[in-house]
């Protein structure tokens, strides 16, 4: 659809999760990118205790962000900011409003807030409701990936309340060593351990129970890691598909924001079929789980085994500058500032189609 010549773009970001400084980090990133010829630019932040504050110097607030996560808390950058009641600039009350949320993990990229913004009838980025709900808990990803018959590595789920033989449940399973750990809502790699043998399982579901009370538990693969970002509503399409190549035994939260020092290989290094079958899948993916907007699926890739793995869909994937998202759509000819103007587009499309289903009997 058309989209007006000038929109307040609401960047909404912070939370309540563990996720809270790539927020920050996000949103900073994304504020500096946007030509602010064409949106007029209000930041919203939550912090860690809940409170939606209004941050309107938030592009110089947060600055410290720029640095990586554990810089750019949102209580932590010494600006005022005003009560989200304030009133908003007059200048602003004709513009069509979008929102766009870089809130990760629980309370924001759950459905939870994507369920606020279509109560209150206001065109946003990204999944809705269900789309957003299934893709962050790890277990119905699996259960709607697995009913559609889609590729994915051997995995159990459990309760808080049902781990007291967890490594019987793990042998029964036949998932053997080593297996990782994950709370099943929870997203970069927080709260995720490498299980190499029995012994350590344990203390490894105590981590995860710290965070969620369901967690999943998945067999070890020796195999590449690939990601690809997925961008649309009805008709959407895939990037060019991109390889983590982790410093660590595994793509874990540090190599992804402090450290840095996972190698990223945009394009992958892959045959032309298995390059055309990891992006139809990830369109497959995104379409079967009611995504929108955008997204990142993640992959394992056995070569000479069972080749293309789905691990996980991000709804709300990283906008830092190391983050594999952006990255892979400016590899694939749409940079920064042109995938934000996309993601603009396709909220206020997917806004216009849903409101034209009758509420009437």
């Amino acid at each position: 659809m058309p989209v007006p010549d000038r929109i307040r773009l609401v960047v909404l970001f912070g939370g309540q999760s563990a996720e809270h400084d790539v927020s920050c980090v996000s949103a900073y990133h994304v504020l500096g990118a946007v030509d602010p010829e064409r949106y007029a630019l209000e930041a919203v932040g939550i912090t860690r205790e809940g409170q939606w504050v209004r941050a309107d110097g938030a592009i110089a607030a947060l600055s410290g962000a720029a640095a990586g996560p554990g810089d750019g808390q949102l209580e932590a950058t010494g600006t005022a900011v005003e009560p989200l009641s304030a009133v908003s600039p007059a200048a602003y009350d004709d513009l069509p409003v979008v929102v766009l949320p870089l809130l990760h993990g629980p309370h924001g990229e759950d459905g939870t807030v994507q369920g606020l913004l279509e109560l209150a009838g206001v065109p946003f980025v990204g999944s809705g409701v269900l789309g957003s709900a299934l893709c962050m808990d790890k277990r119905k990803t699996k259960d709607v990936l697995a009913a559609n018959g889609l590729p994915q590595v051997d995995w159990l789920a459990g309760r808080d309340t049902e781990l007291e033989d967890i490594e019987e449940q793990v042998d029964a399973a036949g998932l053997g060593y080593p297996v990782f750990v994950k709370p099943a809502n929870m997203g970069s790699s927080v709260g995720v351990s490498r299980v190499a043998d029995r012994s350590d399982l344990a203390a490894a579901v105590a981590l995860a129970v710290q965070y969620d009370e369901w967690l999943v538990i998945e067999e070890g693969v020796e195999a590449r890691e690939l990601e690809v970002g997925v961008l649309g509503n009805a008709q959407p399409r895939a990037s060019v598909p991109g390889e983590v190549v982790p410093s660590r035994d595994f793509y874990d939260y540090d190599d992804k924001y402090v450290a840095g020092a996972a190698d990223l290989r945009i394009p992958a290094d892959l045959p032309e079929h298995v390059a055309a079958d990891i992006r139809r899948l990830a369109v497959e993916a995104f379409s079967v789980l009611s995504c929108d907007g955008m997204a990142r699926v993640d992959f394992f890739y056995e070569a000479g085994r069972r080749g293309l793995l789905i691990n996980e869909i991000n709804t709300i994937p990283g906008f830092t500058p190391i983050s594999m998202y952006p990255k892979l759509w400016e590899a694939s000819g749409l940079p920064y500032g042109q995938l934000v103007d996309e993601l603009v587009r396709l909220a206020l499309d997917r806004h216009e189609r849903r409101s034209r289903f009758s509420t009437k009997r």
